[in-house]
């Protein structure tokens, strides 16, 4: 039997499989992971591991589940919520990772975490290949790719979609008649986790032309009534968001309550284009309450510990970080050193910001920093500046004077 491709592209490459050898998917629930299970059934494949790593996305676990056992995979729900909020939504709260000044990053930080997740089973399970179902539209295709590289993952790997698109209405057709009926009404390509809702493709590939059902937003649905508002207070402690209104709460919990208590005022919602592999450029729309205010809340405590050189410098490797992350080299070396950066600025960074919030935004009412470097008396501060300056020609004078 010939060796598979290190790289998978096409669906025609599955036929080098040994059918007797384990196989990991990534599946969603979605009609591109649905269907890639199908097609290994097909193929006479015996041993198929569906993995859906739980970040806090809306597809529910039951719902997978069902679906991956219809088409004949074991089903692998692996949580990894907290580790997803410590290690990846973490940093890049710290490196303010904000993609060109448009929207915060989401998918650049689930899918390192996913293929780190798909490789360690794939390893435990001996698998001959890793699995994912990303199209060349997608900035996820070279994302899992270079995690899956960077990680050293020894088999083959990639996505048959790659270079073997499949049309919707195919991928339908062919799992209806396995018995499978999903997903026919939905209208978008949706990305969910506990930092951001993100939508694209279907109603939304037309820049020039779009419009988001209001149903479809589900943390920024305005549920405050007009005029109404409230005070919140967000703490962080060496760069890490930590407590709201002095609550201390895991980041998991924290993410949460903001992304219900800011959309409520219809806050947090980012429209934007980003870049493909060869520089073309797709619309993404997202929802990220929680974002919204933590990252304006870092920035604050931020400028009020650290010098202003330093913020200077910090803000262009913001987005060296921001764009070793989203072209798929969390893992590199490049990223890392960036990292070791942002970690040594948050070690700094403690402090607190209190919002008012309204419909429509967001004030500042304090800003309080552990060790700050604001003035809280500008009358008070020239004086003492002005007689520290001062101090040494009135000594002369007096030397002058006494001679």
């Amino acid at each position: 039997m010939q060796s598979p491709s290190p790289l998978i592209r096409s669906f025609s490459q599955l036929d080098a499989l040994d059918p007797n050898r384990p196989v990991v998917t990534l599946f969603s629930g979605g009609l591109d992971s649905s269907y890639l299970l199908l097609r290994l059934r097909r193929m006479g494949v015996r041993d198929v591991h569906a993995v859906s790593v739980d970040i806090g996305e809306d597809e529910s676990s039951q719902y997978k589940r069902q679906v991956a056992e219809a088409l004949g995979a074991t089903i692998h729900i692996l949580d990894r919520r907290e580790e997803f909020a410590g290690q990846y939504v973490a940093p890049a709260i710290a490196a303010q990772a904000v993609y060109l000044g448009i929207h915060p990053v989401s998918s650049t930080l689930s899918r390192p975490l996913i293929a780190r997740s798909a490789v360690d089973l794939a390893r435990a399970l001996g698998a001959q290949t890793l699995l994912h179902t990303a199209n060349r539209s997608q900035n996820t295709l070279r994302r899992l790719n270079g995690a899956l590289t960077l990680l050293g993952w020894e088999g083959s790997f990639g996505s048959p979609y790659d270079l073997d698109p499949v049309t919707r209405e195919e991928k339908l057709v062919e799992l209806r008649s396995a018995g499978i009926d999903l997903l026919a009404g939905r209208i978008v390509s949706g990305d969910s986790n506990l930092w951001c809702r993100e939508f694209e493709s279907g109603i939304l590939d037309d820049p020039e032309r779009h419009a988001v059902p209001e149903d479809m937003y589900t943390w920024s649905r305005p549920t405050a009534l007009p005029g109404d508002s409230e005070t919140l207070t967000v703490s962080i402690e060496r760069g890490l968001p930590v407590a709201v209104d002095g609550v201390p709460m895991p980041l998991t919990d924290l993410i949460d309550q903001l992304n219900h208590r800011v959309g409520a005022y219809g806050l947090g919602r980012y429209s934007g284009l980003e870049h493909l592999d060869h520089g073309e450029k797709v619309l993404e729309i997202r929802e990220m309450p929680g974002a919204y205010l933590l990252l304006s809340s870092y920035r604050h405590v931020e400028s009020a510990c650290l010098d202003a050189e330093l913020i200077r410098e910090k803000r262009h490797l913001e987005q060296v970080w921001v764009r070793e992350a989203l072209e798929g080299r969390w893992f590199g070396d490049l990223r890392l050193t960036v990292q070791a950066f942002m970690d040594t600025c948050a070690a700094r960074t403690t402090g607190s910001v209190t919002w008012r919030l309204r419909t429509g935004g967001a004030d500042t009412r304090a800003i309080n920093a552990l060790k700050p470097l604001y003035l809280r008396d500008r009358e008070a501060w020239e004086e003492r500046a002005i007689e520290a300056e001062s101090a040494p020609f009135a000594r002369a004078d007096s030397l002058l004077t006494a001679v």
